[in-house]
């Protein structure tokens, strides 16, 4: 059965609990342990795909079609481990469960009650796949002291007393503010923390300690006195300058032996760390920097776009060259003369979204970047609105839009190129779908296989292979009925669904580099294993920019 290892946050939020996850995680593999990574929310949205990107940042779809948090893009990263659904929940999704069990009578007529009912809802999710793994990590969104997440406590509190002695341990991060005037860093906030740990029956055994300025040897031997865990498992945690620094940082640390040592592991195997040393090496060690721009509609709060900023620092790696990425937001290109904007950069991304607001403008992206030659990778809506602006200024349908759009206005405007997906093949079966669905979990959600064309770029980009399989999230599709015309205006539909019904990519075979796909590529993307898509992209600006 696996140990488990539960990560928990006090005294601020957004310390940075999904990367030191995510890090430890790395760790354990280096030392050949196997792991699996997990996410317990407390809000009450069941998930948060429908949640906008300014309220929680992207949402992280998985191979088997889960939404989920953002945090296990960094899990995936870090650890090339694939999340599964059963590796995020929230509390909107417990009680859902619960109501439908009770509905069902499966209860048998009891009164249903936080303790026992919710609680053991969350024990049997945290016992999913327990003999899979060495180690289970989970990860508790939220503060230490948050009323949503008492429930997870608590179940947290059960779940170690019913396991066997040592299978279990707690990781708690804090934060150690600094007092300019005094010169000092406080440990009393931490001291607190731990407090509000231990009044609900829970106590860590590792604590990791985040941090602007060094920590002194007293104050980490104060915090172990104070908050009863061992000098050697209070960790110091600092500002990095890139995320990928965190698993030989935290190695530094002593954060990997101090987990360990709470297991009573000894003698621990020794990490082998040349993956990580290797992606330092070509992040640190570049051959010049690339302009990148990216046209989107939250270019407000960059987590909304995290997974395509992270895989562009992996094709960054892959080409040994520094990526400089700027955001753009769409409805500034809309505005006279905004093309302007997206001068002087090697190479241009139109990311997904959802609406009208701003497409405007991502389709003079796609203009710009076909006219001038600028390498182009266009992401779902990316994709689409390059498809658009083919058929308006290539095929002439001037007129050409989404259905999305009219939907969203409420009238008919526009030539209907992009239409509302109302059916489509999931593995043996066909899924059907209409325009009054709930909005939550039904779109064309997860892994699909695309067909390529042999010889085309994207084949190429790929290795030369003609099926690939990426993750989708969409519910809107471009119309196959306009193909012929498409490709006749020089427009390539370069990778199809396996049926032949869906575009799956398009591309313009006499430019430089310019692909659209339905999919996300990104989600995939690994800093050792970038995804091609934006490996080739990135290549491709850089060799623009030494023309340039």
């Amino acid at each position: 059965m696996a140990r488990y290892i539960f990560i928990t946050g006090g005294v601020v939020s957004s310390l940075g609990k999904g990367l030191a996850s995510a890090a430890l995680g790395a760790l354990l593999q280096a030392r050949g342990f196997t792991v699996r990574l997990r996410k317990l929310d407390p809000y009450l949205n069941v998930d948060p795909g429908t949640m906008s990107p300014f309220e929680h940042g992207e949402v992280f779809v998985t191979d088997d079609g889960a939404e989920t948090d953002l945090d296990l893009g960094h899990y995936e990263r870090f650890t090339g481990v694939h999340a599964r659904k059963t590796d995020s929940i929230s509390s909107g999704r417990i009680y859902s469960n619960v109501l439908e069990k009770e509905r069902r009578g499966e209860y048998l007529g009891k009164t249903i009650q936080v303790i026992p009912h919710v609680t053991n809802e969350i024990k049997d999710f945290l016992a999913i796949g327990d003999d899979e793994v060495d180690f289970m990590l989970c990860e508790i969104g939220g503060t230490v002291g948050d009323i949503e997440g008492l429930p997870f406590f608590e179940a947290i509190r059960q779940f170690t007393h019913e396991r066997p002695r040592g299978e279990c341990i707690l990781m708690h991060l804090t934060l150690l503010p600094y007092l300019a005037a005094s010169g000092e860093l406080k440990t009393k906030p931490t001291q607190h923390s731990v407090k509000e740990l231990q009044s609900i029956g829970l106590a860590p055994d590792v604590l990791v300690c985040r941090s602007e300025h060094p920590i002194p040897e007293k104050e980490r031997a104060k915090i172990a006195l104070f908050c009863n865990v061992r000098p050697d498992a209070v960790i110091p945690a600092y500002d990095l300058k890139s995320i990928y620094e965190a698993p030989l940082a935290y190695h530094r640390a002593g954060l990997d032996q101090a987990v360990l040592n709470a297991f009573q592991i000894s003698p621990a195997p020794r990490p082998d760390l040349s993956r990580w040393e290797e992606v330092m090496d070509r992040l640190t060690n570049t051959d010049g920097t690339v302009k990148i721009a990216i046209v989107g509609k939250y270019t407000q709060l960059e987590d909304a776009y995290k997974s395509i900023a992270e895989a562009l620092t992996h094709g960054g790696m892959a080409n040994r060259v520094r990526v400089k990425s700027d955001w753009i937001a769409a409805e500034d290109i809309e505005a006279e003369g905004g093309q302007h904007l997206l001068d002087g950069y090697h190479g241009i991304i139109v990311p997904g979204g959802f609406g009208e607001r701003g497409t405007e403008g991502m389709i003079t992206a796609a203009k710009y970047a076909r006219e001038k030659n600028v390498p182009y990778l266009g992401i779902c809506l990316g994709m689409q609105m390059a498809v658009i602006e083919a058929a308006r200024n290539l095929a002439g349908i001037e007129d050409a839009g989404s259905e999305e759009f009219d939907h969203e206005a409420g009238k008919e405007r526009f030539t209907p190129i992009v239409y509302h997906l109302k059916e489509w093949v999931q593995g043996n079966y066909t899924v059907q779908r209409k325009l009054s669905d709930d909005k939550g979990g039904t779109m064309r959600l997860g892994a699909y296989t695309a067909v390529l064309k042999p010889g085309s770029r994207i084949s190429e980009t790929y290795d030369g292979a003609v099926e690939i399989e990426d993750r989708h999230r969409h519910r809107y599709e471009v119309d196959s009925t306009y193909i012929p015309s498409l490709e006749e205006a020089g427009l390539s539909f370069s990778g199809m669904s396996p049926d032949g019904k869906l575009p799956e990519a398009v591309e313009y075979p006499d430019h430089r580099w310019f692909i659209g796909v339905q999919a996300h590529p990104e989600l995939k993307s690994k800093p050792f294993d970038p995804a091609p898509l934006f490996d080739g992209f990135v290549e491709a600006a850089k060799e623009g920019a030494r023309l340039v």
